[in-house]
């Protein structure tokens, strides 16, 4: 691996969850020395859970994440070939496929003693529907290098600035890290080597999770606010869609009463125009009547 960089960020987001924040500044202290290389990497942010599941699930099984690909490639063939069967089919494969790779993922999770939500599992799905929909999301998925869950449309709109932790993720592939089978021969021999500074880096690392903490409650406030204006905006839309709906039937209403007067009024012009037709009948009959006795009284 030709960019030290990366090789450090395949390792960092390669590590438990809860490791990566410590791991980071040490290699930062590491490669003090290379001022440019300890900046980037002190730079490199934490996944999300979601991200960090898929992280996982592309170096523990990535058999099973080029399957999802493979499938998302030939869904965006048939979508450029306007094949409606084969479109239908492969939307088809790729729900049940996302859906069972997404529970795959959360198990793979659950091993590393990491437990998901079901709100989690969706968004693990999203990223993996992404990746069967975007050629660049499913680099992104592939590079094992996510810090966020990715969402897309299949319409070409989707943002990679902040999903990846380097720009230069997208086109390289995660290592391949797959849990070695236990040797039931072999006892494991444990060491335990006392840190005088454990106390220090404990309060550093708690201090820095409770800045990553506030920094994420930050973030999800300001979307609660985002999101609570967008629903109020659209529940007022709704009351005047509403007002508007119930202006129309009124006016609806009042329009069937009026064809019903109308239509009694047509009802009853119609029996006068009868009497009208039959008088004028009639008449006409007298007056041919009256005009043959004349032309006899003639002759």
């Amino acid at each position: 691996m030709a960019d030290p960089l990366l090789e450090i960020a395949d390792d960092l987001y390669a590590l438990p969850l809860a490791d990566f924040t410590p791991a980071r500044d040490a290699l930062v202290k590491e490669h003090k020395a290379d001022k440019a290389l300890a900046s980037a990497v002190k730079g490199l942010r934490k996944s999300s859970l979601p991200a960090w599941v898929v992280n996982l699930l592309v170096r523990r099984d990535p058999d099973q994440v080029d399957q999802v690909l493979a499938v998302g490639e030939a869904l965006r063939d048939a979508q450029e070939n306007l094949d409606a069967t084969q479109l239908r089919e492969f939307t088809k494969q790729r729900r049940q496929l996302t859906a069972s790779v997404t529970t795959a993922a959360r198990r793979l999770a659950r091993e590393e003693g990491v437990k998901t939500t079901e709100a989690v599992g969706d968004q693990i799905e999203a990223t993996l529907t992404a990746a069967m929909l975007e050629p660049d999301a499913a680099k992104a998925v592939r590079s094992g290098l996510l810090v966020t869950a990715i969402a897309a449309t299949g319409l070409g709109d989707l943002d990679l600035s902040g999903a990846v932790a380097l720009p230069e993720a997208l086109g390289f592939s995660a290592t391949a890290r797959p849990v070695a089978a236990p040797d039931p021969t072999q006892r494991p021999q444990l060491h335990v080597v006392p840190d005088p500074d454990a106390d220090v880096k404990a309060r550093k690392a708690a201090d820095q999770r409770l800045a990553e903490a506030r920094a994420a409650l930050g973030e999800a406030e300001k979307e609660h606010r985002s999101s609570r204006r967008a629903v109020e905006k659209l529940r007022a839309k709704t009351l005047q869609l509403q007002a508007e709906i119930d202006e129309l039937r009124s006016r609806i209403a009042a329009l069937d009463s009026e064809v019903e007067e109308v239509d009694d009024e047509l009802g009853e012009a119609e029996a006068v125009q009868a009497e009208a037709e039959e008088a004028v009948d009639e008449a006409t009959a007298a007056v041919d009547e009256a005009r043959a006795a004349r032309e006899r009284l003639k002759g």
